[in-house]
């Protein structure tokens, strides 16, 4: 929403809290047939993308959202080779799955087209890698696809999404936990972005009961900064078929790229959990 030409504020009235952040201006506004898209250029925060009143990603700190959803769960899969991206439209996390020369194939299905489209205008250091080959886009229902996907044909699953209503809401339950477990190979994984662990414990708490009642041997929940979320502090929920067998330390190590916050210290650090969650789990 905004309360003023200067400001986009997102209003969290469950929790009673805000963020704002200054504006330049509009760039772009339209109504697709999943949501409603908001384009700004900030006074400090860079291009900002706002889907139904909430932000979305920023050009000055996606790369700690984007980091942490892919890298420990590529880091701690033996030997990621394949990779579905559910949603993830701006292509952040896609850029940085690619970064690994394991990966063989990442598939991208996002819902709304023109999130990507988009993204592809305003966020083009976000698209990158869009051109690598071993990239695959299909913009069809997320839900579906896994649902008609092959047993055992991927390595790892990244549940990249908005939060849990709308066209997101189905990607929390144990159906659709249930297909992804069916759909993964040996050693296994799911990453899912899981929201505030400071607003959203409810939310937590289920997300690890359904995971294991989905037949998930193993759950990790990691902790991050994430100022343009509510609350500043975002967490992401890793499921392992099998086993979660642990970080390839030397290979986040000695990775051959560069990140901004990811290395391997990070990746350790974020599965310390705080007395209030081990509690709710």
């Amino acid at each position: 929403m905004i309360n003023d030409s200067q400001w986009f504020t997102e209003v969290d009235r469950q929790h009673g809290s805000a963020f704002s952040l200054r504006l330049k201006k509009k760039l772009h506004e339209e109504q697709t047939p999943y949501q409603r898209i908001e384009i700004y250029e900030t006074e400090h925060f860079g291009t900002l993308m706002v889907i139904d009143g909430c932000t979305m990603v920023s050009d000055e700190d996606n790369f700690l959202y984007h980091e942490m959803m892919t890298h420990p769960a590529l880091f701690t899969h033996p030997k990621p080779e394949t990779v579905w991206i559910i949603g993830g439209g701006d292509c952040g996390s896609l850029k940085e799955v690619l970064k690994h020369g394991e990966v063989k194939k990442a598939v991208q299905i996002e819902i709304d087209e023109r999130v990507t489209r988009l993204a592809e205008e305003y966020f083009p250091e976000l698209c990158e890698a869009n051109g690598d080959p071993r990239a695959e886009f299909l913009f069809s229902d997320g839900i579906q696809w896994v649902n008609h996907a092959p047993a055992g044909s991927v390595d790892v699953i990244i549940v990249d999404s908005t939060d849990p209503v709308g066209p997101a809401e189905g990607l929390f339950n144990e159906a659709f936990y249930r297909q992804c477990h069916r759909c993964l190979g040996g050693n296994g994984i799911l990453v899912q972005q899981s929201e505030s662990p400071l607003f959203h414990q409810a939310l937590l708490q289920s997300m690890q009961k359904t995971m294991r009642a989905a037949g998930f041997a193993e759950i990790q929940t990691l902790t991050f900064p994430q100022c343009i979320y509510p609350s500043g502090w975002w967490s992401a929920t890793l499921a392992g078929k099998e086993t979660l067998s642990g970080l390839r330390e030397e290979a986040a190590r000695n990775r051959p790229f560069s990140t901004r916050y990811y290395n391997a210290e990070i990746h350790k650090g974020a599965l310390a959990t705080p007395e209030f969650l081990r509690e709710l789990f």
